[in-house]
């Protein structure tokens, strides 16, 4: 760090203080040429990751509104929160893996009801029919069908 008064790139660290919120870190300094003291600022620098829509849109990731839908499809069963948002953060690993920071709103889709499949099989299906739309009670029912010959079926 820079000492702001005389330039010199030495120093060392006096105190160090994190927010509330754990997302600053306040640390005073101590210049090692002119010994005078001054404070800096760490923020972790926020990736923005993108989601790619189904009709071509590509928008920013939103945490909140898939843990949103995922609670949704998960309201009156015995899912708990930390599940749900396990699933999120399954789905930010998977972002954080890959070099253009961009995901398919289908990657995502997968991977939640790949998760629920495993967590409550009716917070899966509700999950599965507003993602995949379907369009009649036929697609409905084919979605059904292995989980119901599923002998370790949760349902």
């Amino acid at each position: 760090m820079k000492c702001p008064f005389c330039g010199h790139l030495g120093d060392r660290v006096v105190d160090s203080r994190e927010s509330k919120e754990g997302e600053l870190i306040r640390r005073r300094r101590e210049c090692l040429e002119c010994g005078r003291r001054f404070t800096s600022y760490e923020r972790l620098e926020e990736i923005q990751f993108m989601v790619a829509k189904k009709d071509g849109r590509r928008e920013i990731f939103d945490r909140q509104k898939l843990l949103n839908g995922i609670l949704a499809a998960c309201q009156k069963r015995p899912v708990r929160m930390t599940d749900c948002q396990d699933i999120v953060n399954d789905v930010l690993a998977n972002l954080y893996e890959k070099p253009d920071k961009e995901i398919t709103t289908v990657e995502v889709g997968e991977i939640v009801m790949d998760r629920l499949r495993q967590l409550d099989q009716v917070a899966y299906v509700r999950f599965a029919s507003v993602y995949r739309e379907f369009k009649d009670v036929s697609e409905f029912i084919g979605e059904l069908r292995p989980l119901i010959q599923d002998p370790n079926a949760k349902i």
